[in-house]
């Protein structure tokens, strides 16, 4: 890849990572458009400037990311209770983020091949952008609910829906956290929160990956400074979404985002029934 065609993708990566949109599914049509082959490398370079992205929830919100449960407790509670009462944000985030693990490590090789296919993006987020137009009326909780074990594994398995892409990790997730009886705010903001140790362990996984395959070491050291640019960019830009995203879905809901998964992955849909193709760099 091209410097340029490194910071463009980046781009899409940040604006789309947060956004119910699907970033994996942007990135990929967007390497179709500038030509980008799909090579083992560019397939690890998706997910690992991924990681860039999610950094900018840590900075945004560190002060509640990085915190302990003060509440109290009832006298007689164990000392297992009382560590996990203390650490409950991270229990909660852990539990979340199981599933994914399980399964991401159990479909890996299929979800790579997915990867390449611009007609299952282009179909998901058709799907993906009906639904959207309706979830607003099927799961809008006015009141604000308390977080448990369970609603945090629900979630989680409603992330694992977006291992195909298209789907968008962001929609799954918030439609999970609002199908809980949670806000449309608080979904998203604990949407933000789990995408941290789910990308994180998704780049690890990658690089250990991409590390053990011949040449492995070599490939990482010729484009570690694309790797670098991608994630800087990517921090970049996703800064400037998050809080776009909140501000807008508070007020105006989900809908808007429907249209335009619609027009997008119809328009994709359109083109490759004529025959043609996305690249035109």
């Amino acid at each position: 890849m091209t410097t340029l065609q490194t910071i463009i993708i980046a781009v899409v990566e940040g604006l789309t990572e947060f956004l119910p949109v699907s970033s994996t599914g942007h990135m990929i049509i967007t390497q179709n458009i500038l030509g980008v082959e799909s090579t083992d490398f560019v397939k690890a370079f998706t997910i690992i400037i991924q990681f860039g992205a999610i950094l900018s929830v840590v900075c945004l919100y560190w002060k509640r990311f990085f915190r302990l449960n003060k509440e109290p407790m009832a006298d007689g509670a164990s000392a297992l209770q009382r560590f996990l009462h203390k650490f409950d944000f991270y229990w909660k985030l852990l539990i979340a983020f199981f599933p994914a693990a399980f399964f991401g490590l159990l479909f890996s090789e299929k979800i790579d091949e997915l990867l390449e296919n611009v007609w299952v993006v282009a179909s998901m987020l058709v799907i993906g952008g009906i639904f959207m137009l309706f979830c607003d009326r099927l799961f809008n909780s006015k009141e604000e609910t308390k977080m448990t074990n369970k609603k945090a594994l629900s979630i989680g398995l409603f992330q694992c829906i977006a291992m195909i892409p298209g789907v968008s990790r962001s929609m799954a997730t918030i439609v999970g956290g609002m199908s809980q009886r949670l806000t449309r705010k608080s979904a998203a903001e604990f949407s933000f929160f789990l995408a941290v140790p789910t990308m994180f362990a998704a780049t690890a996984y990658k690089l250990l990956k991409l590390f053990l395959e011949p040449n492995g070491v070599q490939i990482l050291y010729d484009n570690a400074g694309t790797l670098i640019i991608g994630n800087i960019v990517a921090f970049l830009v996703a800064l400037l979404a998050i809080k776009f995203f909140i501000r807008f879905i508070t007020k105006y809901g989900f809908k808007a985002f429907g249209w335009y998964r619609i027009v997008v992955g119809g328009a994709i849909l359109v083109i490759l029934l004529m025959g043609e193709t996305l690249t035109i760099i």
